[in-house]
C-alpha cells in the first residue's frame, strides 16, 4: 500500500506539472520575428525612422496596439520589425518568406533542402525580370519558453502565429502596392503558411509554395497555392502518414543504420523519414514550382 501511495503521488505530481506546462504553453503570447537571410536570425530592426513616411509608422502602431494591446515592449518590438521589413521590401517585386519544420527556429541558411529551392526559387523570378527579398520567419525561440509557446500553438492549431505572419503580409500589401509575397514552408511550417493564407484569402496578391505538410493537417487548396506532398523520388511518409515507415526510418537513424543521401554539394545528409526531403536537384520539385512561378508571373499572365 505505502509503494502504490507513493506512486499515485508520483503520478499525481506529474499530471499537476503536465497541466502547468498546458496552461502556461497555452496563455503566453508570443510573436514570430522577421530576419533577413544570412543575418543569423537577428531580427530585422530601425535605429532611425525617419525614412518612413508617417502614415506606414501610424499603420504599424495602431495594428502593434489592435495585437498587443497596452503590452508597450511587444508593441515596440512588433513596430520596428514591421517598418524595417517594410524599407527592405521597398522597390521590390517579391517578399518570399520561409516557414521552417520542426520546432520553429531554424534558418532557411540551415536547411540544405530548402536552401536550394529558396535559391531556386530566386533564381527564376530573376529570369522572368524579378527582384526579390527573402526572409526567415522564426515562430519560436531556441529556449524552454519557446518550446512551451510551440507546444500551445500545436495546441491551438498555430493560430497566432498564423494570425501574426498574415498582419505581416497584409501590412506589406497594403502599404506597397506593387509588391507580391510568397510565403513558404516546410512540414509543419507549411501549416502556419497555409494558415496565413486562409486568414489573406481575399488577398490575391499573396502565394504559396508548402512541401511536406503532416498528415493530420487538411490543407486548404487555392489557385494561387502549391503543396508537395512527393518529391518525386519517394513518397513522403510523413504527408501521408505511414506511421511503420517513420518509426524505422527514426530507428534507423538513431542506431546509426541510415545511409547518407546524395549530398548535391553539401555535406552528406540523413533522412529520418523517407521521402521527407525537397530539394530543387529533385526534378518533380524543381518542375513544379518553376511551373508554378511562371503560371503566375510569367510575361502571359501579366499581359491577361
Amino acid at each position: 500500500m505505502s509503494k502504490l501511495r507513493r506512486l499515485g503521488i508520483v503520478i499525481a505530481l506529474g499530471l499537476v506539472l503536465l497541466l502547468g506546462m498546458v496552461v502556461l504553453a497555452v496563455s503566453y503570447t508570443g510573436f514570430g520575428v522577421t530576419s533577413g537571410i544570412g543575418t543569423g536570425g537577428l531580427p530585422l530592426s530601425l535605429s532611425d525612422f525617419s525614412d518612413v513616411p508617417q502614415s506606414v509608422t501610424d499603420g504599424a502602431t495602431s495594428l502593434a496596439a489592435e495585437l498587443f494591446g497596452d503590452c508597450r515592449e511587444k508593441c515596440d518590438d512588433f513596430i520596428n520589425q514591421l517598418l524595417a521589413t517594410y524599407l527592405e521590401a521597398e522597390g521590390k517585386d517579391f517578399v518570399i518568406v520561409f516557414n521552417p519544420g520542426g520546432w520553429g527556429w531554424n534558418l532557411v541558411e540551415d536547411t540544405p533542402g530548402w536552401r536550394s529551392i529558396f535559391d531556386g526559387i530566386e533564381s527564376e523570378l530573376e529570369n522572368l525580370s524579378y527582384t526579390s527579398l527573402k526572409l526567415n520567419y522564426l515562430r519560436a525561440a531556441d529556449t524552454f519558453r519557446g518550446r512551451l509557446d510551440e507546444f500551445g500553438e500545436i495546441i491551438n492549431g498555430y493560430q497566432s502565429k498564423a494570425n501574426d505572419l498574415a498582419c505581416r503580409v497584409e501590412f506589406l500589401t497594403t502599404y506597397l502596392p506593387d509588391l507580391k509575397v510568397i510565403l513558404t514552408g516546410e512540414s509543419t511550417g507549411a501549416v502556419i503558411a497555409d494558415g496565413a493564407m486562409e486568414i489573406l484569402e481575399d488577398n490575391p496578391r499573396v502565394y504559396s509554395i508548402q512541401t511536406g505538410p503532416p498528415f493530420w493537417h487538411q490543407t486548404a487548396m487555392s489557385e494561387r497555392t502549391l503543396v508537395l506532398t512527393d518529391n518525386g523520388i519517394t513518397t513522403d511518409s510523413f504527408s501521408q502518414g505511414d506511421f511503420f515507415d517513420i518509426i524505422w526510418g527514426y530507428y534507423k537513424k538513431w542506431f546509426g543504420l541510415s545511409e547518407p543521401e546524395d549530398d548535391f554539394g553539401t555535406i552528406p545528409h540523413f533522412i529520418a523519414v523517407p521521402g521527407h526531403d525537397y530539394w530543387w536537384q529533385y526534378p518533380e520539385v524543381c518542375s513544379r514550382i518553376t511551373n508554378f512561378l511562371r503560371d503566375n508571373f510569367g510575361i502571359e499572365e501579366i499581359i491577361h
